[in-house]
């Protein structure tokens, strides 16, 4: 029975002591080890340092596209529409007709005008022969002069002989040698001569003024002359003035471009400086061949922005497609007080049409200004769940501290660091491992 008892118990003892040490090794000993492995293990950790470097600033902005030119065009004519030669999407030529209107009106005018000045035309001739009768006059009340004062000559002459005469048959007769009716004779004939001298001293004087009055009448009728000559002249201009008048009525591009609105029909009565319907113009025309792309640039970036800046621009439109790249063309060099922005603009050559007014995109500019800026590459900064930028630094002793950083440019490989760090301080590189405040690395 012994024998037997030995045989059943010994094999349940050995497995219960067993199991009772596998258990006790089980609880006791797994626990310390690992705590004793964490404890002691150092995580090597490549460090970079903070640098500071100059770098491209840029900006990021919304963009939009304009029309190079975009013109709205109204009428200077009233009237109603004759005829209609564009409509939306048609590309027309500078100074293509796109619509006329009917003036009857107008044309009545200037064929009035038109009239008006074949009449004083005509009186400008007749001031013009005027001017000639005048000088005519002049020319023969000259030459009567002349002729009286040729005459004049005679007289005087022939006065001086009868003088001499009588002189010399008064000495004559006081001596006896003729009889006295001799000298009433020669008396006679001085008295003669002498009355026709006066007459034509009378004749000269007379000639004289017929002078002075025939040149006044040349001067009058050259006043006449130009009188109507300027009287010709305004109306001339008048007509000029209402041929512009009619020009308005036909309705031409002001550029060449694309015909974007049109509000008018045949037969809409449209009224001088007016617009029809709803305020609108008769037509939109925008020169879209070349386009302005308008950037709004705030106040801390604008100072910055000069005329050949690069930008680089993309639009959702053309999301699959390469950036374009452009340069600043002009600034506006002031800033909107409403909006605290300064308007820059670039130009881009839009040949093939691609580029509609009003396509919104987002525009880069690389600034012209290089700046110091703190950079860490981009794999030593984290990110939590909110966005919020955080490094691990490492300090002398090799201990973690983690700091929170405000993070500014990114060039995708490198990114500036407002603060949180100091030039010159390492922090943990690239690496998976999460650290915690005070834990110890190993720095390679």
């Amino acid at each position: 029975m012994k024998r037997y008892y030995d045989t059943r118990i010994q094999p349940y003892a050995i497995c219960t002591l067993g199991a009772c040490l596998m258990l006790t090794v089980g609880c006791t000993s797994d626990q310390p080890v690992v705590m004793k492995s964490e404890a002691v293990r150092t995580v090597p950790v490549k460090t970079v340092a903070v640098t500071t470097t100059k770098v491209q600033r840029t900006t990021l902005q919304p963009a939009t596209v304009h029309a190079f030119y975009r013109a709205e065009i109204r009428a200077k004519a009233s009237g109603f529409v004759k005829t209609l030669n564009a409509d939306i999407g048609d590309y027309v030529e500078a100074g293509a007709e796109l619509a006329t209107i009917e003036v009857p009106e107008l044309f009545k005018q200037r064929e009035i005008i038109e009239k008006r000045i074949l009449r004083l035309v005509a009186e400008e001739r007749r001031s013009l022969a005027g001017i000639n009768l005048a000088d005519a006059r002049v020319r023969s009340s000259q030459a009567l002069l002349s002729e009286a004062k040729s005459q004049m000559a005679g007289v005087e002459a022939s006065l001086a002989a009868s003088q001499a005469e009588f002189d010399r048959t008064q000495d004559l007769v006081q001596r006896g040698s003729l009889q006295s009716r001799m000298l009433d004779e020669k008396r006679m004939k001085r008295d003669s001569e002498s009355a026709r001298k006066e007459a034509m001293a009378s004749s000269i004087k007379s000639a004289e003024a017929e002078v002075v009055v025939s040149e006044a009448q040349v001067e009058s009728a050259r006043a006449d002359f130009d009188a109507a000559k300027a009287e010709t002249e305004i109306t001339r201009t008048q007509l000029e003035e209402l041929e512009v008048l009619v020009a308005y009525a036909t309705i031409k591009a002001p550029f060449a471009g694309i015909i974007t609105a049109r509000s008018i029909e045949p037969g809409n009565l449209v009224r001088q400086s007016s617009e029809v319907g709803n305020g609108r113009p008769l037509f939109v025309i925008s020169q879209v061949d070349k386009v302005r792309v308008r950037i709004p640039v705030p106040e801390t970036d604008a100072p910055l922005v000069n005329p050949g800046d690069e930008v680089t621009l993309t639009f959702p439109s053309f999301a699959s497609e390469p950036p374009i790249v452009g340069t600043v063309s002009r600034r506006s060099g002031s800033l909107d007080p409403s909006t605290r922005t300064m308007m820059v603009e670039a130009d881009l050559d839009n040949s093939d049409g691609k580029l509609l007014p009003g396509m919104f995109g987002q525009a880069s500019i690389n600034l012209s200004t290089k700046i110091a800026a703190n950079m860490l590459p981009a794999q030593a900064i984290r990110f939590d769940e909110v966005g919020k930028g955080y490094v691990y630094i490492v300090g002398d002793d090799a201990t973690i501290v983690r700091a929170d950083v405000t993070t500014g440019i990114d060039d995708g490989n490198s990114i500036e660091v407002l603060s949180g760090v100091l030039p010159g301080q390492r922090v943990v590189g690239s690496h998976l491992k999460r650290f915690v405040d005070g834990q110890k690395v190993k720095p390679l």
